[in-house]
């Protein structure tokens, strides 16, 4: 294992804030695999960091989901669990869904200039990035698009999902045949609301959703 890509760097940032940011992003990039055990002294070595602070960043991710602590054995990746990744994709189809078909209707013509742009962020993502870069360019996006629809409080329902709905989109993206249909569908979203088409924005937005989580049913029905 490479422990270099984990080191933290000096910032205006506090170690903490740093090391919890550098083993989120460790965990969406599969650098940690789902059941992992997390030891909490090679952890202080990779991040070159206090064991103090390796906890508090484990208690933070587990309150987040992505860490669980397993009686004998300590803090481990925590593994996605199917029942509840279900759950999540039917709230995304529900909630962008209504945001697309919505942003159709409301966006202004900077919002959608800020949608494509945002759109092309996601195509360079893909082209050029990594796991990382396509989840940070699709929060983006998204970002756009609830402000375009004027879905201040829906957004931030979404942004209490966005760790796990990044923990499930991390399996979808690493799929071959993931990254031209995403971005396919992402232009039809874009499409439909330039073209103010409410009913094909929305439709748009659920078949998006719903190719990601055939994907995801996929990969945690064989995990």
């Amino acid at each position: 294992m490479n422990d270099a890509p984990l080191r933290i760097e000096r910032s205006a940032k506090t170690l903490r804030e740093l090391a919890f940011e550098r083993m989120r992003d460790a965990i969406m990039s599969f650098h940690f695999q789902p059941g992992e055990r997390l030891v909490e002294r090679s952890l202080c070595d990779q991040l070159g960091v206090s064991r103090s602070v390796v906890r508090e960043v484990l208690r933070q991710l587990e309150a987040e989901g992505l860490v669980e602590t397993i009686p004998g054995h300590g803090p481990a990746v925590a593994k996605p669990d199917l029942k509840h990744a279900e759950e999540i994709y039917e709230l995304r189809a529900l909630l962008e869904g209504i945001a697309a078909g919505m942003a159709a209707e409301n966006a202004t013509r900077e919002q959608i200039a800020q949608l494509e742009a945002a759109l092309g962020n996601i195509r360079h993502a893909w082209a050029e990035g990594g796991p990382i870069e396509i989840m940070r360019a699709t929060t983006e996006f998204y970002a756009v698009l609830f402000e375009a629809a004027g879905k201040v409080i829906t957004w931030e329902i979404v942004q209490g999902l966005n760790v796990r709905i990044n923990q499930l989109r991390s399996m979808t993206i690493t799929s071959p045949e993931r990254r031209k249909a995403a971005t396919s569908e992402m232009e039809s979203i874009t499409r439909a609301i330039k073209k103010r088409q409410p009913e094909e924005a929305t439709t748009a937005a659920r078949r998006h959703i719903e190719s990601a989580w055939a994907i995801a049913r996929d990969v945690l029905s064989k995990a």
